[in-house]
């Protein structure tokens, strides 16, 4: 009988070291898992930004883009102006005969 109740002491304190640790555990569980939820909002937050800056790098390209091909437009004009000013200037064929 006294042997029955030593060994129940004994679990109830393996039993209650036991219980201690696994609040340790989920204590260090949980303040990792606060700690990861933290990072990822971290990340979420980059990648917003990344985005972000994606979006505006594209727009940048775009409107550049728009730019180039206006200004090349405008060249062309410049350059058809410049070819029918020439072409004024000379002589007609008509003329040439004479």
């Amino acid at each position: 009988m006294w042997k029955d109740i030593l060994q129940f002491g004994k679990d109830l304190i393996l039993l209650t070291r036991e219980t201690q640790q696994n609040k340790a555990d989920i204590k260090k569980g949980e303040d990792k898992t606060v700690a990861l939820e933290r990072e990822v909002n971290d990340l979420r937050e980059d990648f917003n930004k990344l985005v972000h800056l994606v979006h505006q790098l594209s727009f940048d390209i775009e409107r550049v883009s728009n730019r180039e091909e206006a200004e090349r437009k405008n060249l062309a004009l410049q350059l058809e102006n410049e070819m029918l000013k020439f072409e004024r200037r000379l002589p007609q064929g008509k003329d040439l005969e004479k």
